[in-house]
Parts: C-alpha cells; structure tokens; sequence
C-alpha cells in the first residue's frame, strides 16, 4: 500500500487508461479523484475505487476545453479533498484523417483538451504544491509525439507538444522537489479509437503493437512519487523512435511504411 492517503488526481478517469489507473492507485491505498466529462461513469469507477482501497474516492466532472469548468474542479478539489499530491493528466482525444481534408475546428478542440486545458490544470495544482515541496504530474503524450505517422498530423501536433511542455516543466519543478514524468504509450486496446478510427480496421492491423491499458496502468502506478523522467511503451516502437531521431531520412520511410497502417 505504497500510496496510502496519498491524493490522486486522474482525468479522463471514465474509462480505459484512466479507468485502469484509478484502480491500480486505489489497491495502492490511495484517495483517488475521478473526473472525466460524464458523471455517471465517473461515479461508477469512485465507486469501485472506495471498495478497493477502503478509503473515500471522489468525483468530480470536467470539461477540459472549458476554463470555467477547469476552475470549478478545482475548486471542489480544494475545498472537499484538499492539496492533490499526485496528478495523472490523462484526458485526450484523437482523430485520423488526412490533413488537408481535416476540420480546423476539430483541430482547435483537440488542442484544448489534450493540451491547453492540461495546461490550465497544471498551472493551478502546481502552484498548491509549491508550498508543500512535493508533488508529482503525470502527462500522458504518446508515441505520435515522438514519430509522427500519416493521418497523425493534428494529434502529434498536440503530442509533440505535451512532450515539449512536460521536459521545461520537469526542469522548472525540480528545485521544488515536484517530479514531472511523461508516459508516451502506442496504441492501447481502448475506446479512444472509438473516435480516432471508426472503421475498427487500425488496431487489428497493428496487433503486434497494441499495449494492454491494466499492464501500463502499474507502470505508471509504480512510478508514482519516483522521479522518473519517461515511460516509452511498447519497446519496439520506442527503439523505432529513438531511430528515427538518429536517421531521419530513414526513419520516415519507416513511419510512412511499417508503422504507417491507418
């Protein structure tokens, strides 16, 4: 019970991965605070967390790509749970499509939710830790961020970012004892794809790759107030990454071939 009474913040707790968290940070003792935009399956998933730890859960709504409802979840936190110590920034969404026949108002949304709403959040929850000289922020980016693939323009866009804004904030929040860690997962056997590929042909088409969201839900669970800098899943596609960095040219031929099945 590594975690116990510790406050653990996960949006985008209503399902998959953070569905998966919530519960891996609850067997771990902790006081975990669902929040996601549909209450009755944030409620459910709070439910299932208490009879896990044995400890109170929380649930509160959000929607990421309003400012008003940032401050209002933030408000509840402070004024029901009190200062968050760990916080999973796991809410996001994608679609693939060709960029030039994508809708920029879609692409306006996805950066509010996967990355200025994150921002807003962190902002406020990290200005509450200072005090205390402890806290830890999980930003959950994505292999995309690292090795962008054809129909990923808009949601690597926005990855590429996290994974940028994660590196200067982990650098900022050092000297206050607060860790930053950036967790750049493929694809995992989720809903999120619900959204991003409707066809359902993209998993079955990557299977090799595809991550089990309990399996990478303990790794981000492990590294909970440890300071470490990445977590890259799977391996392969980690390595291909690290490759493409290394021999660009070569690498998107890769990204445009073997890794390009959407």
């Amino acid at each position: 019970m590594r975690l116990t009474n510790k406050i653990v913040l996960v949006t985008g707790g209503s399902t998959g991965l953070g569905e998966a968290i919530c519960y891996e940070a609850a067997k771990q003792g902790a006081i975990v605070i669902v929040s996601a935009r549909r209450m009755e399956l944030i409620q459910k998933v709070k439910d299932r967390c208490q009879v896990l730890s044995q400890k109170e859960a929380y649930a509160f709504p959000v929607d990421l790509e309003s400012a008003d409802s940032i401050k209002t979840l933030i408000q509840s936190i402070k004024e029901t749970v009190g200062v968050v110590d760990i916080v999973v920034n796991n809410a996001g969404f994608g679609i693939f499509e060709d960029f030039i026949d994508f809708d920029l108002e879609k692409a306006r949304k996805m950066f509010e939710v996967n990355l200025f709403g994150m921002m807003y959040l962190t902002q406020a929850l990290a200005i509450d830790m200072l005090p205390h000289q402890k806290g830890h922020f999980i930003n959950i980016a994505s292999m995309a961020g690292k090795m962008a693939t054809p129909k990923s323009t808009v949601y690597s866009a926005t990855k590429y970012a996290v994974i940028g804004f994660s590196n200067a904030l982990r650098l900022e929040l050092k000297p206050f004892n607060i860790y930053v860690t950036t967790v750049n997962p493929g694809p995992i056997q989720t809903n999120f794809f619900d959204l991003a590929d409707p066809t359902g042909d993209y998993l079955s088409t990557i299977n090799q790759f595809v991550l089990d969201p309990q399996k990478l839900a303990k790794e981000i669970v492990k590294s909970m107030n440890t300071p470490k800098r990445e977590i890259n899943r799977p391996h392969i596609m980690s390595a291909a990454a690290h490759f493409y960095q290394l021999f660009p040219r070569l690498g998107d031929y890769l990204a445009g071939g073997i890794f390009n099945k959407k």
